[in-house]
């Protein structure tokens, strides 16, 4: 597995995968022809059919800006290799002066077709599955995180330190931002009412359920909005783990640098479903993201706890399991319905699953490394509308019962 660096990236929204990945491969499109009069960017897939509402064009317009640029969506070829495929061509004195073809395969990484070398693979970790790792973990007395820095650079607690650091400031500035969200819906931000709401309940499951949903929210407004955030795993998934982790913080009194340490333990899960299965939405459903974060954030909160390997593991197996077969059918192609929901719901069952697993202390019957498997087959066997196109699921009711799009058809 590569660095955990390569998992948690900074950002703006709304979209790893539709709009930090393009960006960065027109950036360094940009870097190799440089000397070009003028860009021509087509764009397929899920890319071309839900690009508008992810703003891809105008991500890949600022990183090509005082260039001329075309951007051309292609809604009619199929892609053969990824669902997020762009191809980028360069233009000299009229004629063809470069060409990439590009996947961006989820959480702000890309990879160049042909450009094995562009990709700078660096194994660090050798073991690939939470069963390897875990049983070397407890061979060798060593914690998750513990594992986590053996494998990393000297300065990853720094880089840590800095991720959390910029969850906390886009909570912040999501419970202190009202208005609406950009786009043609009209979604009002709801964060800072949802917190009010918490701080008038005398119920303690109401405030539990509301302070959850109100961090997430304020990071996936944030992140809805085009602000800065951390892909963790992407950006439309992004505000689970941050809504979790201030959660503990502001409730059981966690330091930053036990923060700190669960952020490696939820980077080391993320990673082990990125290098087994996948984090795309385009690619596997909703699962991929929404489930996926659920997963690490269950794990981290079970770290936080003190709990052991086999409850660690089953806090992220039932966090996954009961999001198996989620479709990605954003209305519009924005990230905000059923985005923004579904983070709240993400981070409230993350919480759940790790004191679901606790309770029973049974561990797994359904080891987290076969609901990792079982979700890329599941994400791969759903049909095409319902990964991240628009065209299918709540997408399509919405469109034909209300704002109904005739561009989206």
């Amino acid at each position: 597995m590569r660095s955990i660096r390569e998992l948690y990236r900074v950002g703006n929204g709304p979209s790893s995968s539709h709009t930090m990945g393009p960006k960065k491969a027109a950036e360094e499109f940009k870097k190799k022809f440089s000397d070009a009069d003028k860009y021509v960017i087509t764009l397929f897939g899920s890319l071309a059919l839900t690009g508008k509402g992810h703003l891809t064009d105008v991500a890949i317009k600022d990183a090509l800006k005082e260039k001329e640029t075309e951007i051309i969506f292609d809604t009619k070829t199929k892609c053969d290799y990824h669902p997020n495929t762009l191809t980028l061509e360069a233009i000299k004195d009229g004629e063809p002066a470069g060409f990439w073809k590009v996947y961006s395969v989820g959480g702000g990484e890309i990879e160049i077709d042909g450009e094995d070398t562009f990709k700078e693979i660096k194994v660090v970790y050798e073991r690939k599955t939470y069963t390897d790792i875990a049983l070397y973990c407890s061979e060798n007395n060593m914690s998750l995180a513990d594992y986590v820095y053996s494998r990393e650079d000297k300065n990853f607690k720094t880089f840590l330190k800095n991720i959390w650091n910029t969850m906390e400031k886009s909570i912040e500035r999501g419970l202190s931002t009202e208005g609406i969200l950009p786009g043609n819906i009209g979604l009002e931000r709801y964060a800072k009412r949802i917190l009010e709401k918490s701080n008038e309940s005398k119920d303690d499951a109401v405030k539990k359920t509301a302070e959850l949903t109100a961090y997430a929210y304020a990071v996936t407004e944030e992140n809805a909005s085009g602000g800065v955030i951390v892909t963790a795993p992407t950006c439309g998934s992004s505000g689970v783990l941050p809504a979790v982790l201030h959660y503990a913080k502001e409730i059981n009194g966690y330091t930053d640098d036990q923060i700190v340490d669960a952020l490696a333990v939820a980077g080391l899960i993320g990673n082990i479903i990125k290098t087994n299965a996948s984090l795309s939405g385009a690619e596997c459903g909703c699962q991929a993201e929404i489930g996926s974060a659920c997963s690490m954030a269950a794990a981290a909160y079970s770290y936080l706890r003190g709990l052991d390997f086999k409850i660690i593991e089953a806090s992220s197996e039932i966090a996954m399991e009961h999001f198996l077969g989620l479709t990605c059918d954003p209305v519009h192609g924005y990230v905000q319905v059923p985005c923004i929901e579904r983070n709240g719901v993400a981070a409230n069952r993350a919480v759940d699953s790790s004191e679901l697993a606790y309770i029973q202390n049974t561990g797994t019957l359904i080891p987290f490394d076969t609901v990792v498997e079982t979700m890329y087959e599941t994400g791969k066997d759903l049909k095409s509308h319902y990964r991240e196109t628009s065209k299918g699921g709540l997408a399509k009711k919405y469109c034909k019962n209300k704002f109904y799009n005739p561009d989206m058809e």
